[in-house]
């Protein structure tokens, strides 16, 4: 069947969402990051788009940019290209990184483009990864507090104002946004348990005191089964979710 058209922006702002293939991790250590944003720098001078938000998420990354002198498509093949060229010289690999198609969604309207923004900023700590927003390294929310970085601050602070941006940011999100969503069978949190005990030969309680090698093997294997999620296995072994991220289907 052919693809669905995308909705286009009459705005120009889009909320837009990278995924690693197979939910790989894209993002390994700090360097990786710092290297993803720096494409995103060089990309912005060459594509002419501004950016409004972004979080990177282990495996997947959320930006909400405007549209500049060239189209989405255009501008994340250049982000692809870079990124993915570098990611596999570091790691001596081949082929794709991201699943082939991103997803977007239009942001037609001042509220909704305060509600995407604050989504994105709030990812990490839904995901576990993080207690507060001014925890988290790798999203934009520092960048709005300090004034620098690479996003551009004017737009954002016009709407909600230089004020009220870090309550705004930290109230209960009450919209609903692009998600990083997976459609597969989750297991209990018992049955978990059981099928660790079962094919590893270990109780979850023990995966963290196994040696760093050991534990990140298991951690890899538990995370390529079928409808196990990172904040369960985070609960089922006492190990932090930014740790099981960085093993999830290398």
């Amino acid at each position: 069947m052919p693809r669905a058209a995308r909705k286009k922006s009459s705005t120009g702002i889009y909320h837009v969402m990278l995924r690693g293939i197979n939910r790989q991790s894209v993002f390994l250590d700090d360097e990786d990051n710092e290297k993803f944003l720096q494409t995103l720098k060089e990309c912005k001078i060459v594509s002419e788009f501004e950016l409004y938000g972004y979080c990177l998420m282990g495996n997947h990354v959320h930006l909400l940019l405007k549209e500049g002198k060239e189209d989405l498509a255009l501008v994340f093949k250049r982000i692809g290209a870079r990124y993915v060229f570098w990611y596999n010289w570091k790691y001596r690999r081949t082929g794709h990184l991201f699943q082939d198609r991103y997803k977007s969604e239009p942001v037609e309207s001042d509220p909704y483009f305060t509600v995407v923004l604050r989504y994105i900023h709030q990812n990490p700590i839904k995901a576990g990864l993080c207690g507060s927003l001014g925890e988290y390294k790798w999203s934009s929310y520092k960048e709005y507090i300090h004034k620098n970085g690479i996003v551009d601050h004017e737009f954002a602070l016009g709407i909600i104002g230089n004020d009220s941006f870090e309550k705004f940011m930290n109230e209960t999100i009450d919209g609903h946004c692009l998600e990083y969503t997976d459609s597969r069978k989750r297991m209990t949190d018992e049955d978990l348990m059981a099928v660790i005990e079962e094919t590893i030969k270990i109780t979850a309680t023990m995966i963290q005191s196994e040696p760093k090698e050991s534990r990140n093997h298991i951690l890899e294997s538990i995370m390529r089964m079928e409808g196990v999620s990172t904040r369960q296995l985070s609960r089922v072994s006492g190990i932090s979710t930014n740790i099981i991220w960085n093993h999830q289907s290398r």
